[in-house]
């Protein structure tokens, strides 16, 4: 290599080292900062204890159907059962499962086992996410400070600029029919 070739790497990869230097992260970052996306994850059917307490035996499948939708889980070898199951996973906030199991006898439900479910209302307030307090700073400006601005030279807006007349008429919007 030549002696040119040499000063010139060396020049590029100080430069390079100078103009990275001035990099870094700012007082803000934490530890929490560099989370990968975690998506939400919704499955099934949410039913909340207002529907649970619509629900009365001899209701028939169809009612049933009709209050809750369509079960997440059938079976052919216990066709007397429906089985409601419901999971979110959010990201920042704990996951929720819920259950529910119907049994039917003759087609009309017959009796009913279920978890603990949440109102329409807590099942929304479940989902929101904390947020974090982040400090404010002062946004007020001292005397000393303000006195360091020039003042503005006239509190009267400018006057505007006078307008061209408006034409008498305008050209059609749409061609002639031909």
């Amino acid at each position: 290599m030549t002696a040119s070739l040499m000063i010139r790497l060396t020049l590029l990869t100080l430069a390079a080292v100078a103009g990275l230097s001035g990099c870094g992260f700012p007082q803000g970052v934490h530890r929490d900062s560099f989370k990968p996306y975690v998506p939400d994850v919704v499955q099934g059917n949410f039913v909340s204890r207002e529907q649970r307490q619509y629900l009365r035996p001899g209701m028939t499948r169809a009612q049933v159907r009709d209050v809750l939708g369509t079960p997440l889980v059938t079976s052919l070898f216990h066709a007397d059962r429906w089985d409601y199951a419901f999971s979110i996973r959010r990201q920042g906030v704990a996951p929720q499962q819920f259950r529910m199991t119907l049994y039917f006898s003759n087609d009309v439900l017959s009796s009913i086992e279920s978890d603990e479910l949440p109102s329409e209302v807590e099942f929304v307030q479940r989902l929101s996410t904390p947020t974090p307090a982040i400090k404010v700073p002062s946004l007020e400006a001292t005397e000393e400070q303000l006195k360091k601005y020039p003042a503005s030279r006239s509190s009267q807006p400018a006057p505007a600029a006078p307008q061209a007349p408006l034409p008498a008429h305008y050209p059609p919007l749409e061609s002639a029919p031909r």
